[in-house]
């Protein structure tokens, strides 16, 4: 540091104008290079566990996933299937397979019908559960009650509802003289019932999300918005949704790979019918891989359904943030 022009004299050799340094007080101490060694050492006897179970329980399925897939092994005759002569047939029959490809628009429309409605239906009841009253602590408690229930027990639910002869739904409006026939043995109507129970299941997941970030919405924005005039739209639009779109992203990430995996709702209400209207991909993954025993074929299937999950992921992720860049 420079010394004040008062201490210069005291200090002996000194010429006009020069500057003297002395050695900082406050420097930090600096580790010997032992300890170091000795506690990236520690952090990795720490780490190294977990990461030998993780690779024994992801990355050795997924390995076995691949290799099966290039093959095509059949438990009818799982040796004289179990080789690599043409390790890209399963996939170019996938490309030639008219059901499968009729799976993967069964299942767009579940996941991107199905997803939506469990944000729109999950934010709207959040906003109107938003507050500090006991009551409203209450209803926000038993709105939780099906996301907490476990998915075959939702499935008996809705199976009950859906039919006729021992549904409540069922018996109300046939005495209001509007009976309604099946709707998960309707061919119009099965996806759609589908929805209704993925939907009525999952959006507490949605509302729980945007309850916790309208909690964290500083108060002052909101009272200048109300004060310059602004109403319960504007309010919403420029103030409350830029703070919520992150949690309404993570829902929706969250949500469409959950969505994937719809498999007991539909294994209970439909079991992939009427016909093949309600059979999603994974669906029919699993009727390859066990009820015909092709495992080849279904462990291909399962491989391009995980790598369309990774790219929607992707998507949606870089659109969220493409629309946060935007809208700052």
């Amino acid at each position: 540091m420079q010394l004040p022009p008062a201490l210069a004299p005291a200090l002996p050799a000194g010429e006009a104008g020069q500057h003297y340094y002395l050695p900082s007080r406050t420097a930090a101490p600096v580790a010997a290079p032992g300890w170091q060694r000795q506690q990236r050492r520690a952090y990795g006897w720490g780490l190294y566990p977990a990461l030998i179970v993780l690779a024994l329980v992801t990355l050795a399925p997924l390995l076995t996933l691949i290799v099966v897939s290039l093959t095509p092994l059949s438990l009818t005759d799982p040796a004289g299937t179990f080789h690599f002569r043409d390790p890209l047939g399963n996939y170019r029959q996938l490309l030639n397979d008219p059901r499968f490809l009729h799976s993967l628009w069964v299942q767009f429309q579940l996941s991107s019908v199905g997803v939506t409605l469990q944000l729109l239906t999950g934010l709207g009841i959040a906003l109107l559960l938003h507050g500090r009253s006991p009551v409203l602590g209450a209803v926000r408690s038993l709105f939780l009650i099906p996301m907490v229930l476990p998915p075959i027990v939702v499935a008996l639910i809705w199976k009950i509802l859906y039919t006729p002869d021992i549904s409540p739904l069922h018996q109300a409006l046939e005495a209001l003289g509007w009976p309604l026939r099946s709707l998960i043995a309707n061919p119009d109507t099965a996806l759609w019932a589908v929805v209704a129970a993925d939907t009525w299941q999952w959006f507490p997941f949605t509302m729980l999300m945007v309850l916790a970030a309208l909690q964290m919405i500083p108060d002052d924005p909101l009272e200048a918005a109300r004060m310059d005039g602004a109403n319960r739209w504007q309010l919403f639009r420029f103030i409350v949704f830029p703070h919520i779109r992150a949690v309404l992203l993570v829902c929706a990430l969250f949500r469409l790979i959950d969505s994937f995996k719809a498999f007991p709702l539909l294994y209970v209400l439909t079991n992939g019918g009427p016909g093949t209207v309600t059979e999603v991909t994974n669906f029919y993954g699993f009727i390859q891989a066990f009820n015909f025993s092709f495992w080849g074929y279904g462990s291909a299937i399962a491989l391009v359904m995980l790598a369309g999950v990774f790219a929607l992921s992707a998507l949606v992720s870089r659109l969220g943030r493409d629309g946060g860049d935007d809208a700052r």
